[in-house]
């Protein structure tokens, strides 16, 4: 497990590869850069996080890169499309692509908004009762959007600790009136019921792809989260705040244990989440719509834009590129969008981009079906190449969907493979961008949008896969009235916490 001696490149072509990467950057570059200093050197001040940066630039520029590039290059023609949908989308303008006469319908009883793990789910679970006509409408095509452009993970959730460490920080600004350590128990009590549904998300996706027997490489061999010497302590103490909650899959894994399931190399302990999986994502997504379409009550209609929506009481009119349909009830599974549509509803969930790259080769060490991530990003193999990813910046509401990665932190990628694998040959051929949405506190929004019968789910904050499934579910019971499990209550995940605070129902601080 020792690591390979570093391949040496001579100082002209250091600084040939620093003066590239400097006259390369560009607006988000120095964007994405100040997410990267609040994240690796939180708590210090604004000079020392500054002085750090710069510090971690110049090893990068004339060190960790120009090394990496020694075993790594880029196809003369990098193709911005993920590798999830390079082989092609098998629901590609549908129904358009076999039915030239296909019309919109008049009226439904539901519209789903967005077609990707939500929309997918929402219309699964409503094939599966006897509810009315649901038309599901989709701006581009099924899992074109972040759906079909992420690490391809179907994860448990943000773990237990690190969701009470992002809503801890929300809860200060709006809840003064509780005590320190009121405000921490109630964090606590967000981190709890968000793991609790992210554990029944992740079983309902296995149990649907073993029932289904659906196709979408789906492995659930777990997670691993590399970390740092100074992160060690921190580590260890969320695995504690995880098991004394009630929650044990995220625990710790010795180097020796993460070269072993993962062929990755550390030097100290790293994170695990036991039940993570990996799959295909977008064939998760068209393997749901192909169960749903098949049905009689559900309708898929892609590139098909949403432009406005018009409340008139007793029901809503949806206009889009194509035409107004009539609908009851509407559920926005729009994330990152959600922005774009409903301007008012801006402050609630915002676009993030993350981006990833693709090639043929990397290190044959890197085991395949498990998620593996290191401090600066993440990586993963799929058939005979790897692929890399990072980047969490936040980006206008016009940018949303946008497909623009960064040469700069693909580059970044290729020294942080080095990093953890053999140096071996790749040829980076595929590069692509994505916006998860985010909201304040890292913590989803499932439930009513407009107190009515306007729907939303959203927020996911990049765990896409560890909430939609089961949040569409939970909505879909909403909508028709079923019995079934509250495990996404109002008073955790509604809007209102976000929008209204001072007056969202908060929940009760339970007692000891």
């Amino acid at each position: 497990m020792s690591q390979p001696p570093p391949i040496r490149c001579n100082l002209t072509t250091r600084i040939r590869v620093a003066f590239g990467l400097l006259f390369g950057l560009r607006s988000h570059d120095l964007s994405a850069a100040i997410t990267f200093m609040n994240m690796m050197f939180p708590g210090r001040s604004l000079p020392v996080r500054l002085a750090k940066l710069l510090a971690w630039a110049l090893s990068q520029s004339f060190g960790a890169i120009p090394e990496a590039l020694t075993t790594a290059r880029f196809a003369k023609e990098v193709s911005r499309t993920p590798i999830w949908l390079a082989a092609g989308n098998p629901l590609a303008n549908h129904p358009w692509e076999n039915d030239a006469n296909a019309a919109l319908p008049d009226q439904v009883e539901v519209i789903t908004i967005g077609a990707g793990f939500t929309g997918g789910g929402c219309a699964y679970h409503w094939s599966k009762t006897d509810g009315g006509p649901m038309a599901v409408l989709e701006m581009d095509d099924a899992a074109s959007g972040a759906s079909g452009r992420n690490e391809g993970l179907v994860v448990m959730g943000r773990y237990y600790a690190m969701v009470k460490g992002t809503v801890r920080p929300y809860l200060d600004q709006v809840r003064a009136d509780l005590t320190a350590q009121q405000r921490d128990q109630l964090a606590g009590q967000f981190a709890a019921i968000y793991a609790q549904s992210a554990y029944k998300n992740a079983d309902l996706v296995e149990a649907t792809v073993d029932k289904e027997g659906y196709q979408c490489d789906y492995a659930r061999n777990g997670w691993i989260q590399a970390g740092s010497a100074e992160g060690l302590a921190a580590l260890e103490e969320a695995v504690r705040l995880g098991e004394e909650a009630g929650f044990d899959d995220w625990t710790n894994l010795e180097p020796d244990q993460v070269w072993e399931k993962g062929g990755m190399r550390v030097d100290h302990s790293a994170g695990f989440s036991r039940a993570a999986a990996a799959f295909h994502p977008a064939k998760w997504v068209w393997s749901l719509f192909n169960t749903a379409i098949a049905q009689p009550n559900v309708e898929l209609y892609s590139r098909t834009k949403v432009l406005r929506i018009e409340d008139q009481g007793e029901h809503y009119l949806v206009h889009t590129n194509r035409g107004t349909i009539k609908a009851r009830y509407i559920i926005n599974a729009t994330e990152s969008y959600t922005g774009a549509l409903h301007r008012h509803y801006r402050a609630l969930i915002y676009p993030v981009q993350t981006q990833a790259c693709f090639g043929p080769g990397g290190s044959p060490s890197m085991k395949a079906n498990i998620g593996l991530s290191g401090k600066g990003g993440f990586f993963g193999r799929h058939g005979t190449g790897v692929m890399a990813g990072s980047d969490a910046t936040r980006v206008p509401h016009e940018r949303a969907g946008s497909n623009n990665p960064s040469r700069f932190i693909s580059k970044f990628l290729l020294g942080e493979l080095h990093r953890y694998f053999d140096r071996t040959p790749i040829e980076i051929t595929h590069e692509w961008s994505g916006t998860p949405g985010f909201t304040a506190d890292e913590y989803p929004v499932v439930g009513l949008l407009d107190g009515k019968r306007q729907y939303i789910i959203g927020g996911m904050c990049g765990s896409g896969s560890a909430v939609s499934f089961n949040g569409a579910r939970h909505i879909v019971q909403q909508i028709l009235g079923l019995d079934g499990p509250d495990d996404y209550p109002e008073q955790y995940f509604g809007v209102s916490r976000l929008l209204d605070p001072t007056n969202h129902h908060w929940p009760v601080l339970k007692k000891d």
